[in-house]
């Protein structure tokens, strides 16, 4: 498609020239971008679609203010990780005035691409080890997994992740480096434990179902 060939800096060009409609290439090049990032500030779904549209709108608004010093997806996420930080003040104020606890709940962090047909067994496990790797990635702290989902998800540099987060790049760089060390820690808790190889999950309930599916056939 010709929308795949052109690059950022025409699609910026010709939006400012009056071809709005351009944007929604912009969109949907950074849309699972945004969605991770601030999804590491807020857990809601309704909230994060909710602060994505705002992101989206008023980077548009302020598209002329867009020095391409940086790239797009990196202005962006700062304008994304304002929007969530004050969503999050919003939020610790309806809080405290209700006086209720926070409870987050855990939603999908990453997309992994279903390329090949899957029998039910290996999509549970491997659905399975995915949640266990979000909720991991999710038990980090906020500085530390931001750092962790831009660099190892989103695959940035480490001079893009200092400027969205507005860190030094040797600050970036200790806070992934304790990050990966964090969830080495993580796996090691998990893999002590004595159940680690039990038979069960989808593996039980497979065994258990093809055996009485056999019995009760004859």
């Amino acid at each position: 498609m010709a929308s795949q060939t052109l690059s950022e800096s025409e699609i910026i060009g010709r939006i400012r020239n009056g071809e709005r409609e351009l944007y929604e290439i912009l969109l949907r090049r950074n849309n699972q971008t945004l969605y991770r990032v601030i999804r590491g500030y807020i857990k809601e779904e309704a909230d994060i679609e909710d602060i994505m549209q705002n992101t989206y709108l008023k980077a548009f608004m302020k598209l002329d203010q867009f020095k391409q010093s940086s790239t797009f997806s990196t202005w962006l996420i700062r304008i994304g990780i304002n929007e969530a930080l004050a969503r999050l003040r919003i939020k610790s104020k309806e809080y405290a005035l209700h006086d209720q606890s926070i409870h987050i709940e855990s939603k999908t962090v990453l997309e992994i691409p279903d390329n090949h047909q899957l029998d039910p067994e290996k999509r549970i496990i491997r659905n399975e080890a995915k949640q266990f790797l979000e909720n991991s990635i999710d038990s980090l702290e906020l500085k530390y997994r931001t750092v962790y989902v831009l660099k190892e998800v989103e695959e940035m540099s480490m001079k893009e992740i200092a400027v969205c987060l507005n860190i030094s790049v040797p600050n970036a760089k200790v806070r992934l480096h304790r990050a990966k060390n964090m969830l080495k820690e993580k796996l090691y808790e998990v893999t002590v434990h004595k159940d680690i190889f039990e038979f069960g999950f989808s593996r039980c309930d497979k065994i258990t179902n093809d055996v009485m599916k056999e019995i009760l056939r004859n």
